[in-house]
């Protein structure tokens, strides 16, 4: 009589392992693709946001506020733009991009909001933009060396992390320490936009005036 041989606790202790080793490079492999994905559609996403921008100037002669970021999206208003002045945006040239106004979706692939902030001088009700208006937005890389200076508007995602970002329901994730993250949260006209590193992983948009501007002059939508 043949006796079969099972498998001794050590041989089983091993195939675990081997197991466990393939599974976990699985789902690292997955987790590394899922990132890609989700950095290429919110990029993808930000060329619209801009051409919607730019779309919405070349109608109204100027570029949208931006929308209350500490609004949930459950009240009334919520994504709407604030209220355009003479002098610019009723509550400042910092917030979030009005999804509702322009008709785009509420957040990027990481389920955030946009921060956007825009030149008052684009913005404002009267005067209109005119061939000499100048952005007081400014691009730098984490050198300090200007990318993209006098840019009209800026649109940042906060990336994976979505620290200084704000969610659906108005609340805003802590900055947290990386000086180039603080610089892309704090509302000023200071942005940075750079290769991701551990601690940055940002991802920065602009509408230069000069795309705007031809396509304003195309459209017969400056003075």
């Amino acid at each position: 009589m043949i006796r079969q041989r099972g498998f001794t606790l050590l041989e089983m202790a091993v195939v675990l392992v081997i197991v466990g080793l393939l599974l976990g490079g699985l789902l690292n492999s997955l987790g590394t693709l899922q990132a890609h994905q989700r950095e290429e559609q919110t990029r993808h996403d930000m060329e619209e946001i801009r051409e919607a921008l730019i779309t919405f100037a070349v109608v109204n002669k100027r570029l949208p506020c931006p929308a209350a970021p500490a609004t949930a999206d459950t009240v009334a208003g919520a994504g709407l733009e604030r209220t355009p002045t003479a002098a610019g945006c009723t509550g400042g040239a910092s917030g979030v991009l009005p999804w509702a106004t322009l008709g785009l979706p509420q957040t990027d692939a990481w389920g955030r909001r946009y921060s956007y902030r825009v030149t008052p001088a684009f913005s404002r009700t009267l005067p209109a933009i005119a061939l000499a208006s100048v952005g007081d937005n400014i691009v730098n890389n984490r050198a300090g060396v200007a990318i993209a200076p006098q840019v009209a508007a800026v649109i940042v995602s906060h990336g994976a992390n979505a620290r200084g970002s704000w969610g659906r329901g108005g609340v805003q994730v802590a900055v947290g320490t990386d000086p180039s993250e603080i610089e892309n949260a704090n509302g000023n006209t200071v942005f940075v936009d750079d290769t991701p590193t551990q601690n940055f992983d940002d991802l920065v948009s602009w509408v230069p005036p000069s795309i705007l501007m031809s396509r304003m002059l195309q459209a017969g939508a400056l003075p």
